[in-house]
């Protein structure tokens, strides 16, 4: 880890996840009272710096971000031209699964219960990684995401306290993830419909409205695991 900046609020350490020849960069952003780390889990293409603002709702709720890449600036390249590789859940999966364990391998963070956020098609990815390690993510919130690429009986699986958001004006996704709340195992899950929202959820007060609802979600059961 190299190349901090400080202020008042955080500290932003660059991050370089290694994995098998790959380099994934990333940024960690710690706070003055971190009560657990969130990983942002990117879909369709986009990138590390995508979730600004949500991560900085985040951090005001002293919950530390870490924003990434889950794919190569080669594999970006190729994704623009093919799209395929956005919606290889099982590659972001792994991806996300190999920065959980790194961090659990991290004297300074291993303490810090983990939340994924996962837009897109990160949001299946998301809930595939917390499938892969329950004891470690703590609750999952899935934005505009596809939890329809999860198989149904994986989803069944999954215990991990969960909050579906999706945008009023979305019906393709909002009925996908309708079905799959159906689908999902864990007793804690939510769908929040947020009304006049599209797919990006870019309409006047949407993008603000998921970062609150996000930034309670993931306080309530982080806290809730670090207490017990």
């Amino acid at each position: 880890m190299s190349g901090s900046d400080n202020n008042t609020e955080n500290l932003r350490t660059f991050v370089q996840i290694i994995l098998d020849d790959n380099i994934l960069p990333g940024e960690l952003y710690r706070t003055n009272k971190d009560i657990g780390v969130c990983i942002f889990v990117h879909g369709s293409g986009s990138s590390r710096f995508s979730p600004r603002y949500v991560a900085e709702v985040l951090r005001s709720h002293g919950i530390a971000t870490f924003l990434l890449d889950l794919l190569t600036p080669q594999e970006e390249q190729v994704d623009k031209v093919t799209r395929h590789l956005r919606f290889n859940i099982d590659l972001l999966a792994k991806r996300v699964v190999s920065v959980i364990d790194q961090f659990k391998k991290d004297s300074t963070i291993k303490d810090l219960p983990i939340g994924l956020f996962g837009a897109s098609t990160g949001g299946g990815a998301a809930l595939l990684a917390a499938h892969e390690r329950p004891n470690e993510v703590k609750a999952i919130i899935s934005r505009g995401g596809r939890p329809d690429l999860v198989n149904s009986e994986i989803l069944k699986e999954i215990q991990t306290p969960t909050l579906f958001i999706v945008g009023e004006n979305d019906p393709g996704v909002l009925n996908l993830n309708e079905s799959a709340l159906k689908d999902l195992g864990s007793q804690t899950k939510q769908l929040e419909i947020l009304p006049k929202a599209s797919h990006l959820f870019e309409e006047p007060g949407c993008i603000e409205k998921v970062a609150d609802l996000a930034a309670q979600w993931i306080e309530q059961h982080l806290t809730n695991d670090h207490e017990s």
